[in-house]
């Protein structure tokens, strides 16, 4: 009869630190997102199939279309192995000025940033759940060469993703 008390509460401290590690609301990301959100949820967002290439970076946010992982023929193996059920997708984009970008998700998933054959680890990383529009943001030091973004373990089959110069 002792260990469901203790059961109980390992349970819900388990449970306060992993809701501790997802902030909840807009302003819980650690940069200002209002640029990103906008672009996220503007009505000009260009719709690509998984697989596309664009010659340069969008002028505006896209939405890409996602598919079951066995289908979408990621380039890369991603850092974060796909749970079933879920959608992945990529595109490539041919030419962009060295710099570093603010890359933002609609919702949640998986992001591999893969340049010079290299998949490049994040600056620094925000996130936030009850956020209409945006779900994470990540911040990339990009070189003048092609790359490859990588979505997957989404929930959904499109994502919308807006790459901005940082700010």
């Amino acid at each position: 009869m002792r260990v469901f008390p203790l059961l109980a509460a390992f349970t819900i401290s388990a449970t306060s630190a992993f809701a501790a590690e997802e902030p909840s609301g807009c302003d819980k990301f650690r940069w200002p997102i209002e640029r990103e959100r906008a672009a996220l949820t503007a009505p000009d967002r260009t719709k690509l199939a998984s697989g596309s290439e664009q010659a340069a970076l969008p002028s505006s946010a896209i939405t890409l279309e996602l598919v079951v992982p066995s289908e979408a023929r990621l380039p890369t193996t991603p850092e974060r192995a796909p749970k079933d059920g879920t959608f992945a997708g990529f595109t490539s984009v041919k030419s962009a000025k060295a710099g570093l970008y603010t890359i933002s998700l609609s919702t949640g998933a998986w992001v591999d940033v893969v340049q010079d054959g290299h998949a490049l680890k994040p600056v620094a990383f925000s996130g936030a759940t009850d956020c209409a529009g945006i779900r994470k943001t990540m911040k990339y030091q990009l070189s003048a060469q092609p790359f490859v973004l990588q979505v997957s373990g989404a929930r959904d089959n499109s994502v919308s993703i807006a790459i901005l110069p940082a700010q």
